[in-house]
């Protein structure tokens, strides 16, 4: 396990990294600019497949067919909350408003994410990646980091969770779409949405209430239950793979000492090597270390600016983590079970020695 502190340092005679100087050549590429024609046809085309899918569903009725409707839906719901991602960056828009149509429509009406809890959480996270006590993405995980934090399951079940959370982190990942679904009203509740909570939680509700409706007046309800729960584990499954390779099992840190902006987002972010399939289905997330530097970039062009960001990177001694997308998960689950076996370890020298005083 590795925890950061301080500020960095670069390679002997390299000159230090500068997030100005870097951001200066990506703006002369051109690469933050924005992409009304490749949005247009993304979310065009999104919407076009997600119909499909519920159109699918109605057309098979009454099946267990509907099993493998589930799965192709729940991968729709993901590519559908990845749009509701690039409009919270203000990739789509450069207004808030226009970048609220977009993200309440995709986030709370098509898949119920509320969009205004998912803006402040994700915001928190791009500021403090990796941080023990400030990142929401660390504090509301069923397993932990840090061996430190093992206090804080005290139940029967998350003390197993924590003991084997090298391959549980991949089981509990299922019921993160429910989490999600349950996250908007937690927050309402304790206030933590700021804008428009009334609109939040009625277009919220309006998701869940067509899609009991439909599900159960197409489905008998044995069946019914049935592709629900399906659909719900593949989407949160789904979701879970979409982040977790991006920070998960790379160097945390806690406290007041921060490290500076660029330095911060760097060494915490994980990619994944680029390939045309990933793209797709990651929504760009695989280029994590361009998307920290620069969130409101447009995601078509965080391929277009990986070898730039990458060469300027590693020329002033920056680290740059690039790995296979199996190798990605591997760290995670090695990390993982790193902080498990130190856990372990500090729970047998707490223990009573026999014969002891």
């Amino acid at each position: 396990m590795t925890t950061t502190s301080g500020t960095g340092a670069v390679a002997g005679g390299s000159p230090p990294a500068s997030f100005d100087e870097l951001t200066a050549l990506v703006k002369r590429a051109g690469l933050t600019d924005p992409e009304p024609v490749y949005y247009t046809f993304k979310i065009v085309l999104n919407l076009l497949l997600l119909a499909a899918g519920w159109a699918a569903f109605l057309l098979v009725g009454d099946s267990w067919w509907q099993l493998a409707v589930a799965v192709y839906l729940a991968i729709c719901f993901g590519q559908t909350d990845l749009i509701g991602h690039d409009a919270g960056h203000r990739q789509i828009f450069r207004t808030r408003r226009g970048g609220d149509i977009i993200g309440y429509l995709h986030g709370n009406l098509l898949t119920g994410v509320s969009f205004g809890w998912w803006v402040q959480h994700h915001t928190k996270h791009h500021n403090y990646p990796n941080h023990l006590s400030l990142d929401p993405d660390i504090t509301r995980r069923q397993v932990i980091f840090d061996p430190g934090h093992r206090e804080k399951k005290t139940g029967a079940v998350s003390r197993f969770i924590v003991r084997h959370q090298a391959w549980m982190f991949f089981v509990v990942i299922t019921l993160e779409g429910l989490r999600m679904h349950l996250s908007g009203y937690i927050a309402a509740r304790k206030g933590a949405i700021k804008r428009y909570v009334a609109a939040d939680l009625a277009l919220l509700t309006l998701h869940l209430a067509a899609y009991l409706a439909v599900v159960f007046l197409v489905l008998p309800p044995g069946k019914a239950v049935a592709f629900i729960v399906v659909h719900q584990a593949v989407f949160g499954f789904y979701m879970g793979l979409l982040f977790a390779p991006n920070h998960k099992g790379l160097p945390v840190r806690d406290g007041e000492e921060e490290l500076d902006w660029l330095t911060r987002q760097v060494v915490t972010s994980r990619n994944i090597l680029p390939h045309r399939v990933t793209d797709f289905f990651y929504g760009g997330l695989n280029y994590q270390i361009e998307h920290h530097l620069f969130p409101s970039m447009p995601r078509r062009n965080l391929r277009r600016s990986q070898p730039l960001v990458k060469e300027y990177l590693v020329s002033r001694g920056m680290p740059y983590v690039e790995v296979s997308l199996t190798r990605s998960y591997r760290d995670v689950s090695e990390y993982l079970g790193e902080v498990s076996d130190e856990v372990a370890a500090l729970e047998r020298t707490a223990q009573p020695q026999p014969g002891g005083a």
